[in-house]
């Protein structure tokens, strides 16, 4: 992990480096999409605090179970009508109700269309056999929930500064307002 005061000064270059220059309105031109798929409120409540408090996402949808969340990708059922698109990246927990991240997981990196999404697992599970089936199925990143809500809040952070400011997302999963 890296430390408080390194990512700081990785903080500050990227404040520095986007929002100088007239960048600042492009920048919030883009629009970041961002799918959360996890069924525990209290972790939802800080993840969306992470992301707000830092402006590195201005769109997040949050789905509470594994169905839900490939509804979502497959725009099927409460999703018919959402826009085009798909999100810049997928925070998905393995614990979930109705079907379970790994399969969530399996279906996205199966899919022609959907395999291209990053896709970062953020659970409680320090399961060697969760860990190495997410990354056989081609997981970007597993990220363990810690139990110390300042580490958690960091690691939030950081992921949320890589995939939606640093990272070049798959073509798609930009929106632009009009």
């Amino acid at each position: 992990m890296v430390s408080a005061l390194d990512f700081m000064v990785v903080w500050m270059e990227v404040e520095r480096v986007c929002f100088s220059a007239g960048r600042e309105k492009q920048i919030m031109k883009d629009r970041k999409r961002i799918l959360l798929i996890d069924d525990n409120d209290h972790d939802v409540e800080l993840i969306l605090t992470a992301l707000d408090d830092y402006h590195l996402a201005s769109d997040v949808v949050v789905v509470r179970d594994g169905k839900e969340a490939l509804d979502y990708l497959y725009r099927q059922g409460n999703f018919k009508t959402r826009s085009k698109g798909n999100p810049v990246v997928v925070l998905l927990d393995l614990k979930l109700p109705k079907v379970n991240g790994l399969e969530v997981l399996r279906q996205i990196k199966s899919d022609e269309q959907l395999k291209i999404i990053p896709v970062v697992i953020i659970t409680s599970s320090r399961e060697e056999e969760d860990i190495v089936e997410s990354y056989k199925l081609g997981v970007n990143a597993y990220i363990i929930k810690s139990a110390n809500f300042h580490k958690f809040f960091e690691a939030v952070m950081e992921v949320g500064l890589f995939w939606a400011v640093i990272n070049k997302p798959p073509p798609g999963s930009v929106r632009k307002e009009k």
